[in-house]
This record gives C-alpha cells, sequence and structure tokens, in this order.
C-alpha cells in the first residue's frame, strides 16, 4: 500500500468520534467509530471503509502463501499511476480476470486471453499492464522453480531472512523507496518482470508485511501478523 495516494475526507467529521457514510453497506449506511487508544489506526487509511478494512486486516502482516504473493504483485503492477483504493475497489474483478491468482493459468495466457481482458470492465483495461501480468507471472514461475517458493526468493533479500520493523511517528517519515526495494526491483527487471520499480517495490512490501510500516502507537502493528 503507498502512503502517498488519498480520497476526500469531506464525508469524515472529527469530535472525538469518526463518522462516515458507508454507501455500500446495507444493512447499516452509517458506521461509527470511537477514536480511543483501542481503535487508533495508520492516518493513510481513514479517508475509506475499504482502507480501513485492508489495514485493519491486511496491510503489514507477513505473507507466506505464493498465490497470495502473486495476488499482491498483479494489484501493485495494476496500482502504477493510479491509487490504490481504485484497485482494491475492483479487486474481486482482479480476482476473476486472472484465474484466482494462480500463475500456471495466468502465465498460460495468450492474445486472445488479453483481447478479453481489453473487454472487461471491471479492471484497468490497459493492454501494456495486462500483458505484464501475464508475462511476470512466467517470470514468478521461474523464480519459484529456481528458490523454491516466490516467498523464498524475497526473503532472501531481508537481513536474516526476517521482516523489517519500522518505528515510524508520522506518515511524512516514511520512504517512498529504500535501498531494499532498490535492490528487489533492479534484480526482478533483469528478470524480465515489468511495472515493478522501486516505489511500487516499496509498497508491494509494506503489503505483504516484509516491511512492518504501521506507525507507532497503531493497536495492529503487532496483531496476528501473518497472512496466507
Amino acid at each position: 500500500m503507498s502512503t502517498v495516494f488519498f480520497t476526500n475526507l469531506e464525508d469524515f467529521r472529527f469530535d472525538n468520534r469518526l463518522i462516515c457514510d458507508d454507501l455500500k453497506s446495507q444493512a447499516n449506511p452509517k458506521i461509527q467509530f470511537t477514536m480511543n487508544e483501542e481503535n487508533r489506526r495508520c492516518d493513510w487509511c481513514l479517508s475509506d471503509l475499504i482502507y480501513i478494512k485492508y489495514h485493519d486486516e491486511e496491510w503489514g502482516k507477513e505473507v507466506m502463501d505464493d498465490r497470495k504473493m502473486f495476488e499482491f504483485l498483479v494489484l501493485e503492477s495494476a496500482q502504477a499511476g493510479l491509487s490504490w483504493l481504485t484497485i482494491l475497489k475492483r479487486r474481486d474483478a482482479y480476482r476473476k480476470a486472472f484465474a484466482n491468482y494462480n500463475a500456471k493459468k495466468v502465465a498460460a495466457m495468450t492474445e486472445q486471453d488479453v483481447e478479453r481482458l481489453m473487454l472487461d470492465s471491471g479492471i484497468i483495461r490497459n493492454r501494456k499492464k495486462i500483458e505484464a501480468a501475464i508475462s511476470n507471472a512466467r517470470h514468478f514461475l521461474e523464480i519459484q522453480k529456481e528458490f523454491g517458493s516466490f516467498c523464498n526468493y524475497m526473503r532472501a533479500f531481508l537481513p536474516e531472512g526476517k521482516p523489517l520493523v519500522n518505528h515510524w511517528k508520522t506518515l511524512s517519515e516514511i520512504p517512498a523507496s529504500t535501498p531494499l526495494s532498490d535492490a528487489i526491483s533492479k534484480d526482478m527487471k533483469k528478470r524480465g518482470f515489468k511495472f515493478f520499480g522501486t516505489t511500487i517495490c516499496y509498497a508491494h512490501l509494506q503489503a505483504v508485511g516484509y516491511v512492518n510500516d504501521h506507525l507507532e502507537g497503531c493497536p495492529f502493528k503487532y496483531r496476528d501478523n501473518t497472512n496466507g
């Protein structure tokens, strides 16, 4: 999750309570959050309920499953130039479009599949990004064969093979990229991956929990820190 994108905050009012309009909730169109020590969150997620759910349930949790890792690779590459929220809103459509993130099936897609996906209004209809998802799947499989799993490959870049835990207090302290993301994106580029520059790579590391950038004081920083 890149921390540089924000949505309109006009639906939010602060008065020791945060009240937000959940336009998608059928059971209760208004959901109320009491802002206290128990449910404080990283600031970036407070602009949309989709962000809040993603922050609470996924962001920063270490991914140990290659299918989940491939999902984030597809979504992060699709994000390039767009907001993460734009992609999260299309997540179900991406899951259907890319074979429930089965890398082998995506790698086997043909030009006919590309043309079919170009007509899918549920995803970002950018030909280069669609083609990149398919070619990236092929390189993903190559890495699995070489390292045993894509997760193993990513961990090889981490100090002692363990996720990095940062201790930022404000969003302004969080970098857009680091020497770690530089090194990984450079290696992946050599291997043929596309739409995975250092900024996207750092967002990916945050998303899959290989870099824990939850702010100090966020109660989700150390909660149940594995995802798949």
